[in-house]
């Protein structure tokens, strides 16, 4: 039987997830500045920090600083390097749990979820108990944390996840949805990155509110398509659903060099051994590709990536290769790189009936 009411969406986001399993595993790390990326190398490295604990966090360290930024400001911190094994078998276990919750469900990533609990939860303290109940699970099974958010839609749920960590639980009712969006920066929104933040504010656009606010076809005329979706999520309009995701949308390996590169030979090397590496893993995942992309990094830290988009599938390490180099050709030659990468998309799967044929 269909009905009216709206369904109750939740965001469940682990705190800080690849440094809380890793206190976990080593409890004498407890309470102690934990980055997890690659070795900073007496402030050397070349990586970038994956993740850190909070008491990290209170030293200025960040997602995607590079690691000898990270050294620089907490050289007593604990380095680990990334163990993405420890971390997806402790997800699955998590994401299992989480399913048992769910009338509809949505992994997004490794540590976050969205959940609807069903056409009979309509009830927001109903839901704020399933919440607590899944918090104490996770906490009794895992010891990890992790943060809520409850909200009618999506883009809600998620920002309000956010909004109280670590170890949180936010509740936006239908009613309250402006009363929580509207004083918060632009930058809290889904999608405003640090490459819009600056445009909005040229506009004299700061807070959510004045985004809700502003003449939609003035953002649509300057963004596009962008400024209305921006102008409808932060008056908070999400009309995305919840749907599980099945299989796997791209295939990716990229290295950071312990020196800026320039040389076309290494550069050659490196894209053969990249695309070896994506091939191995597109086999055994039994998947064929159509769009080859390239990702550079220049030695300031710019980053580019480009594509190439095939006619027809294809399972071809030699065009994975091919294809990479070519793409790279408008790159070689205009500076030194500290990091490479290709990666595969538009995948399809396989049928493990058929023979595979290489394309010629």
């Amino acid at each position: 039987m269909k009905t009216n009411q709206p369904q109750i969406t939740l965001h469940v986001d682990m705190d800080s997830f690849y440094s809380s399993v890793e206190t976990k595993e080593r409890p004498e790390l407890k309470g102690r500045p934990v980055v997890v990326g690659s070795d900073p190398k007496g402030g050397r490295g070349r990586g970038v920090v994956s993740t850190c604990s909070y008491e990290a966090r209170k030293y200025g360290i960040h997602s995607g600083m590079p690691i000898s930024s990270a050294y620089k400001l907490c050289p007593d911190a604990v380095y680990l390097p990334v163990n993405m094994e420890l971390y997806k078998s402790t997800s699955c276990r998590i994401m299992k749990l989480l399913k048992g919750f769910s009338y509809r469900f949505q992994q997004v990533s490794v540590d976050e979820a969205y959940m609807e609990l069903g056409m009979d939860i309509t009830d927001y303290d109903k839901a704020i108990h399933i919440a607590k109940k899944i918090k104490e699970n996770i906490l009794y099974q895992e010891g990890l944390t992790c943060s809520v958010g409850i909200a009618p839609n999506k883009v809600i749920a998620k920002i309000a996840s956010d909004f109280s960590k670590p170890d949180g639980l936010t509740v936006v009712r239908p009613e309250e949805v402006k009363q929580f969006l509207y004083p918060l920066p632009i930058s809290k929104i889904p999608g405003i990155g640090k490459k819009t933040v600056p445009l909005l504010h040229e506009m004299g656009i700061e807070k959510v509110e004045q985004l809700a606010t502003y003449d939609v076809q003035l953002l649509i005329a300057r963004f596009g398509k962008f400024g209305l979706m921006m102008h409808s999520l932060a008056n908070g309009i999400d009309l995305r659903g919840i749907e599980e995701k099945k299989g796997v949308k791209s295939i990716s390996k990229e290295d950071t060099f312990d020196e800026d590169i320039d040389d076309p030979t290494i550069i050659k090397k490196v894209f053969y051994d990249l695309s070896d590496k994506v091939h191995s893993s597109l086999m055994k995942k039994k998947y064929r590709f159509r769009t080859i992309t390239i990702r550079v990094r220049y030695e300031n830290f710019t980053t580019y990536t480009r594509s190439k988009t095939l006619s027809c599938a294809s399972t071809d390490l030699y065009v994975i290769r091919r294809e990479a180099l070519n793409l790279m050709k408008k790159f070689t030659g205009t500076g030194r790189f500290r990091l490479l990468g290709v990666g595969v998309s538009n995948l399809e799967k396989i049928d493990e009936r058929q023979t595979l044929i290489t394309d010629f």
